[in-house]
């Protein structure tokens, strides 16, 4: 039978161990990538999520083929432009998408172009 003593050590080891190990994580955590790897879109057809590696690494789509009108390195969020309502010159997000995603998709002839193959979560 284990005394009591040794349990009182071995917790307090696993208890010097949980701590080093949070420690450690939070001093030395992972880098962060330069550009988000996944988006996850809440629509109200249903949720999109879009990869980025897929596209930049796999399509070899460079920045500029998505986000168009950027300066050099300044990359915008598409609702910092295209609002959900209210412009009537600027297309709204959900136009823009579509617009942007679905015609890349007809004209590359690959790629996703019917609702649910996008909207499928």
């Amino acid at each position: 039978m284990t005394s009591k003593r040794e349990l009182q050590i071995a917790s307090l080891v696993a208890v010097v161990l949980f701590i080093i190990g949070i420690t450690c994580y939070a001093a030395f955590p992972p880098p962060s990538p330069k550009e988000p790897v996944r988006l996850m879109f809440q629509t109200t057809a249903g949720k999109v999520l879009f990869t980025h590696e897929v596209h930049n690494k796999e399509y070899d789509l460079s920045c500029l083929d998505c986000h168009h009108n950027i300066e050099e390195d300044e990359v915008y969020s598409c609702k910092e432009c295209h609002e959900a309502a209210g412009d009537e010159d600027m297309p709204g997000r959900t136009d823009a998408f579509h617009a942007q995603c679905i015609g890349c998709h007809k004209d590359n002839d690959s790629g996703p172009t019917e609702c649910n193959s996008c909207h499928a979560m």
